[in-house]
């Protein structure tokens, strides 16, 4: 070992070890861990207001650059339990490297686009890059949690929360700013100095692990279960594809669906490194119901940003700048629960915190009408934040005791799959209740259909005896016993 190995050595003991000698979380992983996992949601936001100027410069409708969001959204969905797959098998760094370094070839493919194809595709491209950045988080959380002998700190996971939520805040803000100053081109070629960043501080501050020495990566990549993946892929696609556009016409989306997934269930049950263990996710029941939990809060959430704020536009009358204006209470709130609640690592007081929150911003949904006051929908903006706070943070958690420590990115992964399910039926069921025009009938319609999913939501949790046996303290090394 030379000298500049050694003093990196020291540099790292330093830096992950307290006063008292004892190994505490290595915090130099944080930037690079925030880094990742906002550069979802900075892309999800900032399309928003960069798809009027794109189908100008296009000529395309709304019909067509729809398909801006929903590429990305298709494109995690699908990866992010895939790239978390092979963060379990390579470790975070590798993945991360990839991964991150995909979304600067995404920002220079979407600057230089010459026509709407070839941005859906950056947009794709996108998505796949982006897939790497929460896994890798939760898994190198699990790393850390077993190099100290601790668990979690409950500050990085609201950390993580918060910082997600802050860039829901000044996405849509930081979009139109640069927007205004060189176009929506601009939008994408943010991605490449993000980019740049992100991959720095992987190089600089992630942890090599035994997936990257070469001696390994042969018995490694006998572990990956391509069948698998692919089998899991066409099932998803078909399913998104189906949810996202709801018509007798695309019966045969289903049927695709149906016949992936036996197929799929059928290679890995008899797969020796399967993709996705279904006998040990079947035999976590109370992993289960959080993917279930995690689906259906999100049609509650989707379903409000979706369907309200297009109603304060066409069936209340503002303007689509001051529509975004009345959401920012929202966001704002839920921050500030984030980081209320996230100082303790209990995880049923803040499900059914969320769970309440969103049933009675349900009820105030169906109060509203044209005729309200200003001050009543950034009233029921300020009770949405509520569960916007408490449930991503109290999701996050329960996926990080719940899953098998050995697939904590896979798991990771999966959550937000599921959460993408949600978003696809909240959008379905917007389209539904509105039908041409965003009027308030039709805004009662999908506000009863969420207080319907809230309920669902109640229930999962108030009789999910198995949340009672997560941690509830906030000392050290306290472990489930789920």
């Amino acid at each position: 070992m030379n000298e500049q190995e050694k003093e990196q050595e020291q540099e790292q003991a330093v830096a992950a070890g307290g006063a008292d000698g004892t190994a505490r979380f290595d915090r130099r992983l944080i930037p690079p861990m925030v880094l990742g996992s906002v550069l979802n949601p900075v892309n999800s936001t900032i399309i928003a207001v960069a798809l009027v100027p794109i189908g100008k410069a296009f000529g395309a409708p709304p019909s067509q650059t729809a398909w801006l969001v929903s590429a990305l959204y298709l494109a995690t969905a699908l990866g992010q339990p895939i790239v978390g797959r092979l963060i379990d098998i390579f470790g975070p760094r590798r993945l991360f490297l990839l991964s991150t370094s995909l979304v600067g070839v995404a920002g220079v493919i979407g600057t230089l686009a010459p026509d709407l194809g070839v941005l859906i595709a950056a947009r794709v491209v996108l998505g796949f890059g982006t897939c790497a950045g929460y896994p890798a988080a939760m898994a190198l959380l699990r790393s850390e949690a077993a190099r100290t002998g601790q668990d979690s700190p409950a500050g990085v996971l609201t950390m993580l929360a918060v910082a997600n939520q802050t860039i829901a805040v000044i996405g849509p803000l930081l979009g139109g700013v640069l927007i205004g100053l060189g176009g929506w081109r601009v939008t994408f070629a943010l991605n490449v100095p993000l980019s740049v960043l992100a991959v720095g501080l992987g190089v600089l501050r992630l942890p090599k692990q035994e997936g990257e020495r070469p001696g390994a990566r042969r018995e490694l990549a006998t572990r990956i279960d391509l069948p698998g993946m692919g089998l899991f892929a066409a099932m998803l696609f078909s399913l998104l594809l189906f949810l996202m556009n709801l018509h007798l016409a695309n019966w045969y989306l289903p049927l695709i669906t149906l016949v992936a997934g036996t197929a799929f269930a059928v290679r890995e049950l008899r797969a020796p490194t399967p993709f996705i263990d279904l006998r040990v996710l079947g035999g976590n029941t109370p992993l289960l119901a959080t993917y279930g939990r995690s689906l259906v809060a999100y049609v509650v959430s989707y379903a409000f940003l979706y369907g309200f704020t297009q109603w304060t536009e066409e069936g209340y009358g503002l303007s689509p700048f001051h529509a975004g204006l009345v959401q920012i209470p929202m966001f704002l709130v839920g921050i500030g629960v984030s980081v209320t609640v996230g100082r303790r690592r209990g995880v049923v007081g803040k499900l059914l915190l969320g769970a309440v929150g969103q049933i009675a911003a349900c009820v105030l949904m169906l109060g509203l009408t044209a005729g309200s006051p200003l001050w009543m929908l950034l009233l029921l903006a300020v009770v949405f934040g509520v569960p916007q706070g408490a449930n991503s943070l109290a999701l996050q958690n329960s996926v990080y005791f719940q899953s098998d420590p050995e697939r904590t990115g896979s798991s990771a992964g999966l959550l937000r799959t599921f959460g993408y399910l949600g978003s696809m039926i909240a959008s379905s069921a917007t389209a539904v209740s509105f039908g041409d025009r965003a009027s308030t009938g039709g805004m009662h319609h999908l506000a009863w259909f969420m207080l319907g999913a809230g309920a669902l939501y109640l229930l999962a949790t108030a009789f999910d005896r198995t949340l009672r046996r997560l941690p509830t303290g906030d000392g050290p090394g306290k472990r489930s016993a789920a």
